[in-house]
């Protein structure tokens, strides 16, 4: 296949050009900065270009002779990020990337949403069903950004939605490697009881899902939720951790109200300074946020089978951050 991944020097879209160069794919790449991979997707065949999703002129030259579309770009998680631009990128730019293919007659347009549409989950599993929810403006955008999707699809776009959840893996700089680095220390803060759920997915995994979603006719017009086999407690996950790197880790546990009000003073007095603020509402609400979902419609679907467990998704991903001297 030719391919187009957007997004694709971050962690998660390096992941799948490498997946796609080493099936023998043709992939070029769309992302508005450099990533930490980019020499190797290079020398791997990939063609690499930089700039902004709502560029319609760029995207018009991309997408031209195109199979897929894998649209990863998003506007993150960041504090001092507008709503603005979260619209432009999570929005205005999957629309003007999907007219784009439309224009071009790509062949399969794939969206990567996130599991975070569903806000909290009060009774995991959750399945596609469920409620949308979302407790972030992320979240939010990322979403009407799965309307325009469908929106395009049933204009002649064929188009897949999947919806990740939290994704992991050797490469990840975020909030993975800030558990890992606390379990060396040989001690983790939890603020509360550390007994809601987290869902992740390993990024092979995922790239597997990828794969199904631009390949089977099922899936046309389809949402999916894609995770791991299994979704684990915050203190499993982190007692797993430690024990992927050879540490034992003890739990200290603290109040979680203290905390959230901490974060939130935290960031109230950085934003007029522009400072990114060590605490904030978000992170600490992770200790509270419930997820966990089912994959049986993936299954059913796509014959989505995730082969890493998390005990080696975990050692994996360890082994590759002390290697590269992360830990």
């Amino acid at each position: 296949m030719k391919c187009l991944v957007t997004g694709g020097t971050g962690f998660t879209g390096s992941h799948l050009v490498r997946f796609l160069l080493d099936r023998g794919h043709e992939v070029t790449v769309l992302d508005v900065q450099k990533g930490i991979f980019d020499e190797e997707l290079e020398a791997k065949g990939a063609k690499l270009h930089y700039g902004q999703i709502y560029d319609f002129e760029l995207c018009d030259k991309l997408t031209q002779g195109q199979d897929v579309v894998f649209h990863l770009a998003a506007a993150f998680r960041t504090v001092d990020l507008s709503k603005e631009a979260y619209r432009k990128v999570n929005i205005e730019g999957t629309r003007q990337l999907a007219q784009a293919s439309l224009n071009n007659g790509v062949g399969r347009f794939v969206y990567t949403s996130t599991e975070g549409v569903h806000g909290l989950v009060e009774e995991p599993p959750m399945d596609e069903s469920g409620p949308i929810a979302p407790k972030d403006y992320y979240s939010v955008t990322k979403y009407e950004g799965e309307e325009v999707v469908l929106e395009f699809h049933e204009k002649g776009l064929p188009s897949v939605i999947l919806r990740p959840t939290a994704i992991y893996g050797p490469g990840d700089t975020g909030r993975y490697l800030m558990i890992y680095k606390f379990a060396k220390r040989g001690w983790f803060p939890m603020f509360g009881s550390g007994n809601v759920h987290y869902h992740p997915v390993h990024v092979d995994n995922l790239n597997d899902a990828f794969l199904k979603a631009s390949e089977r006719p099922e899936a046309l017009g389809q949402t999916y939720l894609i995770g791991d086999e299994e979704y684990v407690s915050l203190n499993r996950l982190v007692r797993m951790t430690a024990e992927s790197i050879g540490v034992d880790v003890r739990i200290l546990r603290f109040p979680y109200a203290p905390f959230l009000a901490l974060s939130v003073i935290v960031e109230w007095l950085c934003k007029p300074f522009g400072i990114t603020p060590p605490l904030f509402r978000r992170r600490a609400e992770w200790y509270t946020t419930n997820r966990g979902f089912s994959i049986e419609k993936a299954r059913r679907e796509l014959g989505y089978d995730p082969r890493m467990s998390l005990a080696d998704g975990l050692k994996q991903t360890g082994d590759w951050y002390l290697e590269h001297g992360y830990l």
